[in-house]
């Protein structure tokens, strides 16, 4: 008896559909796999969880305090004729938005503090890239101490400069003003070049400190430093101090170099 060509096809190909699809249902309930099992509901969306929720997960909270101490200067100067370490330092603590600020920076040579200063400063975030910060300021070392109040912003400008600009008023009429600018430039991820520029200026004459009125003196850093890790980094490079106007007449009647030139080294380091 003859079997008709397409019911022997049709046999073969329900027999090469049915195998795959039993080997499928064998394996779905041999021991240890789980394909058949429903899948897990996925995640709450983002958009459906509340502030808390999302805090704890992206660990974002901008209302959490906390707190850094950067050293940014500690070194040893050494140049015409003169030498001694030298500090730039700050800490902070605080929120996101508002932080108690701590500043610091001197110079000590041969053995007598020179110049140094001392500020505490509340700071205020007002955009997204810059601050005001308003305190108090003591400077102390050459001639008698001084206090001031102060009023400032500090921030990022373009091209990746941070600025700070402070002005002050202290007693007997006195006033003052400071501008500083810093740099970032990197060879590498771990070699950096930092420059830095300072601005002093002072609005009355205080000869028991060697200071004059107008712009008293310019300031200018240049280090290269190698960053062992983010936290620490030793460097070494140049500081130029040069003393302008009534400032300098006075350093030189008291028969010091308005002018004056350091090798530096020295470590920076943050906790």
């Amino acid at each position: 008896m003859r079997v008709p060509v397409a019911i022997l096809v049709s046999w073969v190909t329900a027999v090469l559909w049915s195998g795959p699809a039993l080997a499928q249902t064998q394996d779905a309930s041999a021991p240890g796999d789980t394909s058949h099992v429903a899948p897990a509901p996925p995640a709450t969306p983002m958009h459906d969880m509340s502030n808390g929720e999302m805090t704890r997960m992206m660990e974002m909270n901008d209302a959490a305090a906390r707190g850094k101490l950067l050293v940014d200067q500690l070194e040893w100067r050494d140049g015409d004729g003169t030498s001694g370490p030298a500090w730039d330092a700050q800490a902070w603590y605080g929120t996101d938005y508002n932080k108690l600020w701590f500043k610091t920076e001197g110079v000590r040579l041969d053995g007598a503090t020179e110049d140094a200063r001392a500020e505490l400063l509340w700071d205020r975030i007002f955009s997204r890239w810059w601050s005001a910060q308003a305190g108090v300021r003591r400077d102390f070392g050459n001639g008698p101490s001084r206090g001031w109040l102060a009023l400032g912003a500090e921030g990022l400008a373009p091209y990746f400069f941070e600025i700070e600009a402070t002005a002050y008023v202290g007693d007997a009429g006195r006033t003052a003003a400071r501008f500083r600018a810093e740099y970032e430039l990197l060879f590498t991820q771990r070699l950096i070049l930092q420059p830095e520029l300072e601005v002093n200026a002072y609005g009355k004459d205080d000869p028991e400190r060697q200071i004059g009125a107008g712009v008293s003196d310019l300031q200018l850093g240049l280090r290269l430093r190698y960053e062992i890790r983010r936290e620490l980094a030793p460097y070494l490079g140049v500081a130029w101090l040069r003393r302008l106007g009534q400032t300098a007449d006075l350093v030189r009647a008291s028969g010091q170099d308005p002018s004056v030139l350091q090798v530096v080294a020295g470590v920076r380091f943050w906790l």
